[in-house]
């Protein structure tokens, strides 16, 4: 037997049928033994460094039936991407003393029975935390999406929805590097000091050709026009709802949509739909993909071959919005739906 000590927790206490309120979470303190327990081999007992506070995560805390992934339990701790320290191991791929980022808990400690989602951390050069980020899920979904699902042609042109997030600020960075035009759309509050900080960023930090404010919009086909007089060859969605409706009335012929995620409706009980796909689709031969990160995680050492370099020669950039204190999760995650964060929102759970 290994020692007791502490384990704090992030705990799901209702389901969530519309927004998520930090109410339906709460911090609770179990104990966890440092030895992975006799019997239970393949397993990877691991401290928690950084979580990843994603949007899908509020998708789980509602009853789903036919989810990729399944619901949270209740009265259990909630759990999603993160850069975690081995402490034990009963698997061949990890040895104790090993930085990995994967799936984990929303806890101090976690024990891994199926590290089926568990990578080892290979470049020690570049902070940790962008294992979160950059070099974790949300990189390999910027990457895949984008160059994988969309296949880009220099000097084509492409918008970004929910463009300062996560993923949003690398495709239109990997976008730029392909040598296509590119807008980003992000938002907060109409006129907030957030929204304004976030169209500016996207343009001079990220190098976005146009950025504008949603939120600003009373119609998004007219904010379109004005960006893409001659339409969009690109279209990387990550809200659907209206936005994805009026992107699909000027898109070009032979244009590409990657479904990437639909925040707008994530908080509704009825989902919006899309009108008139005859002329959207078939009239325009418009091919549009949704797609999973988790079936081109076999492009991993692929994707770190381009990004690291650019990481490292400062050709791409990336922002993190980091919270303090796995208490601080559930203001976190709370903050990602009302568009209150700039950059990746990640979780600082501890410091090695």
């Amino acid at each position: 037997m290994g020692e007791e000590i502490s384990n704090k927790q992030v705990i799901l206490n209702n389901i969530v049928k519309t927004s998520v309120k930090e109410s339906d979470m709460s911090l609770r303190t179990s104990k966890i033994q440092l030895k992975i327990p006799s019997g239970c081999d393949g397993a990877v007992l691991v401290k928690n460094l950084y979580l990843s506070i994603d949007p899908f995560i509020i998708n789980r805390m509602r009853p789903l039936e036919g989810y990729y992934i399944a619901s949270y339990t209740l009265d259990s701790p909630i759990s999603g991407y993160g850069v975690s320290k081995v402490l034990d191991s009963t698997h061949p791929n990890f040895k104790t003393g090993e930085l990995v980022w994967g799936f984990t808990g929303w806890e101090e400690y976690s024990l891994i029975k199926d590290p089926i989602l568990l990578f080892k951390a290979p470049d020690k050069d570049l902070p940790l935390s962008y294992y979160t980020g950059i070099l974790g899920m949300p990189g390999m979904t910027a990457y895949a999406g984008f160059f994988e699902v969309c296949s880009p042609k220099k000097g084509e042109t492409v918008y970004v929805s929910s463009a300062s997030g996560a993923i949003g600020q690398l495709v239109g960075q990997f976008a730029k590097t392909a040598g296509c035009y590119v807008v980003g759309s992000a938002g907060s509050k109409e006129k907030s000091a957030v929204a304004l900080m976030k169209v500016d960023l996207l343009k001079n930090k990220f190098g976005f050709d146009e950025a504008f404010n949603y939120k600003e919009e009373q119609d998004y086909n007219v904010a379109l026009k004005r960006y893409f007089p001659d339409g969009i060859d690109i279209y990387f969605d990550n809200v659907g709802g209206k936005m994805l409706e009026a992107v699909l009335s000027n898109m070009r012929l032979h244009g590409r949509v990657a479904l990437c995620g639909m925040i707008s409706q994530y908080s509704l009980e009825q989902h919006e739909g899309i009108h008139n796909l005859f002329n959207h689709l078939i009239t325009k031969r418009i091919r549009m993909e949704g797609f999973f990160v988790s079936n081109y995680y076999d492009l991993y050492p692929k994707f770190l071959e381009m990004v690291v370099p650019l990481i490292k020669e400062e050709k791409i950039t990336y922002i993190e919005d980091i919270a303090e204190g796995i208490e601080s999760a559930p203001r976190a995650l709370v903050g990602l739906y009302s568009g209150r964060n700039v950059g990746k929102q990640v979780v600082v759970v501890a410091r090695e």
